[in-house]
Order: C-alpha cells, then sequence, then structure tokens
C-alpha cells in the first residue's frame, strides 16, 4: 500500500502588505499554489491513502476563498482518485476554543473525506485492509488521552496524530506555538505500520517508520531559523511523505515554491562608516541568486551603532524593499563594552538600573524578527514605559 502524508497547509496564512492582481494578499496565494502543486504531484503518484495531519487552516475562521480553495483540490483529488482514501484531522490552528463552536473542517465530509476533529477515531478502510486511529489535536491537549493502540484485523495500522514531540525545533525556537505535548513513549511506533504526525514544521523523522511531513510552505514568524533546522538535516525546502506499506520506506516529494527565501551572507559592521556600510549592502544585494526581486530576503548586519543606522542611505533601501515581496534589513548593535558590564556589578551592589535603563539595554539587543528601525523601537519602548510611570506617579498624589 502506498499512502501520501500531508500536514501544516495552513491555507489561508497571510503576510506582508504586497497583493495580487486581483486584490488578494499575495503569501496567501502562494500559500494555496503550494498546496495546488502538491495535489498535482498526488494525482501523478496515485497513493491508496492521503492523510492529512493537521492545521488544515491558518485559523478557526479561514477566509471564504480560502474554504472554496480546499474544496476545490479535495474534490479534484476525489474525482481524479476515487479509490483513494482521504482522512484529515484538525490541529491547534483548526480547533475552536469552545466545543459548540463548531469547525469548518466537517464541511469535506460532504466529498467523502473522513474528518475527526475532536475525539480520537478509528476509520478502517477495507479496500486497504488498512486502520487509521486518528488523533487531533484536543484528544491529545485533553486529561484524559486516548490509548494509543493498533485494532486487530486489519494488515496495515496507522497512526494519524497531531502533536509536539518535546526537544523539535526548540534550540532556534522554530517549535509551532499551542502544540499538546506528546511523549515518543506514547506514540510506540513499534505497534504501528507508520506514525503519520502533524505540528512541527520541518519533515523530520523521530523514529524509522514515525514522520513529520513538515509544513508545505514557510509560514512560522522565523523562516530562517527553520531553513537552518532544515539544512541541518540534509534537506532544503518545503514537500510532503510518500510512504510504502509494509515496511514504511519513507520518500520526500519537494514541492517547487512560488517563491524563494533569500537569506543572504551576514556583514560585520564594525568600523565601517555608513556609506562603506551603504557598498557592503548594496554589493550583497547586487550578488543576490536568485535575484531579490519577488522574493522574500533578509540581511543581517552586526555591529552598528545607532548614529550609522541613522545615516544610512535609506532611499536605496526603499529601493530594495520595493524590488522584493519582503526585504528585512536586520540591523543588530553592538555588544555592550566590558567597562557597562563591570558598572552593571558595581550598580548592582550600589544603585539598580532603573526601569528605562532596564528596557533600553533589553531592547537594544533583541533580535527583531520584523523589518523594523531599532532606533525608533526602542525610542518608541523606553518611551512607553517613561509614560506609564509618570502616569503613575500623577495617580500617587491624587
Amino acid at each position: 500500500m502506498k499512502l501520501a502524508h500531508l500536514a501544516d497547509l495552513h491555507l489561508g496564512f497571510r503576510q506582508y502588505d504586497r497583493q495580487t492582481a486581483r486584490g488578494g494578499n499575495q503569501r496567501e496565494a502562494d500559500i494555496a499554489e503550494a498546496f495546488r502543486r502538491a495535489v498535482d504531484d498526488l494525482l501523478l503518484q496515485r497513493p491508496d491513502l492521503i492523510l492529512l495531519a493537521g492545521d488544515v487552516f491558518h485559523s478557526v475562521r479561514p477566509t471564504n476563498p480560502a474554504i472554496l480553495f480546499l474544496f476545490r483540490e479535495l474534490q479534484r483529488l476525489r474525482a481524479e482518485l476515487p479509490d483513494a482514501a482521504v482522512v484529515m484531522i484538525a490541529g491547534e490552528h483548526d480547533t475552536p476554543r469552545s466545543t459548540e463552536t463548531g469547525t469548518i473542517l466537517r464541511l469535506y465530509e460532504a466529498l467523502g473525506v473522513e474528518v475527526v476533529v475532536d475525539q480520537a477515531r478509528y476509520v478502517t478502510l477495507p479496500k486497504s485492509d488498512c486502520a487509521v486511529l486518528a488523533v487531533p489535536h484536543q484528544a491529545v491537549a485533553q486529561l484524559e488521552r486516548p490509548a494509543l493502540r493498533p485494532r486487530r484485523g486489519t494488515t496495515f495500522n496507522v497512526l494519524l496524530l497531531h502533536g509536539q514531540v518535546p526537544g523539535l525545533g526548540e534550540r532556534r525556537g522554530t517549535a509551532e506555538y499551542g502544540g499538546a505535548l506528546i511523549d515518543e513513549r506514547d506514540l510506540a511506533p513499534a505497534h504501528w505500520d507508520y506514525v503519520a504526525l502533524g505540528h512541527y514544521h520541518v519533515a523530520q523523522p523521530v523514529a524509522a517508520n514515525a514522520w513529520y511531513a513538515g509544513s508545505i510552505e514557510y509560514v512560522a514568524p522565523n523562516p530562517w531559523g527553520q531553513m537552518q533546522d532544515e539544512a541541518e538535516r540534509g534537506r532544503v525546502g518545503k514537500g510532503y511523505l510518500l510512504v510504502d506499506l509494509p515496511g514504511a520506506r519513507v520518500t520526500f516529494r519537494p514541492i517547487a515554491p512560488l517563491r524563494r527565501h533569500v537569506d543572504l551572507p551576514l556583514i560585520e559592521g564594525k568600523g565601517l562608516t555608513p556609506k562603506e556600510l551603504d557598498a557592503h549592502i548594496a554589493a550583497a544585494v547586487a550578488a543576490a541568486k536568485p535575484p531579490i526581486d519577488d522574493q522574500i530576503v533578509r540581511l543581517l548586519v552586526f555591529d552598528v551603532s545607532r548614529a550609522t543606522a541613522r545615516d544610512l542611505d535609506h532611499a536605496a533601501i526603499r529601493g530594495y524593499k520595493a524590488r522584493a515581496l519582503h526585504f528585512q534589513l536586520d540591523l543588530r548593535r553592538p555588544p555592550p563594552r566590558p567597562e557597562a558590564h563591570a558598572a552593571g556589578a558595581a550598580g548592582a551592589l550600589g544603585q539598580r538600573q532603573t526601569l528605562s535603563e532596564t528596557v533600553r539595554e533589553f531592547l537594544d539587543h533583541r533580535p527583531l524578527d520584523a523589518d523594523l528601525d531599532r532606533g525608533e523601537f526602542v525610542r518608541l519602548g523606553v518611551g512607553y514605559v517613561e509614560q506609564v510611570g509618570r502616569e503613575g506617579e500623577g495617580g500617587g498624589d491624587r
């Protein structure tokens, strides 16, 4: 039997301000195109079973275009692969906080898709002589979890589950927030022919026959860290998994993205004048492969003082931003001087830092994921803290 394992589609995900010719969010269109390409490949591979391991939509209340798009793509699968079963579970993004609210996923039962949204349920597939234990996020998040054991009487037994195995993505903070923790021992891969997991966005085995399929596009706040996670595992890009049973022979099927995430070589800004740094930035942009046009681009620059950042050629930077779908120039402040540390230590023995000084120091060195002017970011943050302090003092006088 051949099964296809997809997860974390996040249809309806929106990011940045660029719009399509029809007025939709460009990144939302990118995510939809990634799934369309995955469906195209599924029709070529012709699996017997298609598993969607949760976080089908990016939000509990997806947009009408996202709902309709998924309906059409699933309808295409059902029409062209009529003998293939499709089993879908809800992830945390698909799960409303109130069970009374309901979920849009049940709409797709009209197409013959097996949809499991709250309690774990066995799905028996006589044509494939296979049983799937479908365990959505809500079933894993509750205090009394279901027993994760296969049902006897079928040739193949598959576990489909949306949850977070501890440790994955924690070093760089690339783990998706809000997942229900599940111990690898509870999964008991040895009891199953295959374990199909959703939640972690990088294709990754937790056992020889237990895999995360990863997301089909970059939808995390920190795609750059996620790309580093992928590189460490010798895998570049997004896709889905094709699995042959028995034996759980796993093949990664890449999905060509509509655009690239380009992480330009970092620049050491120490000692550079604004004009010299402008030249380095321009050279990095000019050498980018592919070119930055319509791509999602980040350029890290270390050891840049406020004065240098202020005097950069901001007209040129606006030009880079106009060319790219998104251009993030991440300017990092110099590390604190040793004498500053010594002064801080002396202050700890004598006078403590003010709250404004603490906030300024924190914001000065905090990595910024968004495309923000750090100087303005720090000024506003400290200003808000000082304003609250003044208002508090005024309230005390009254």
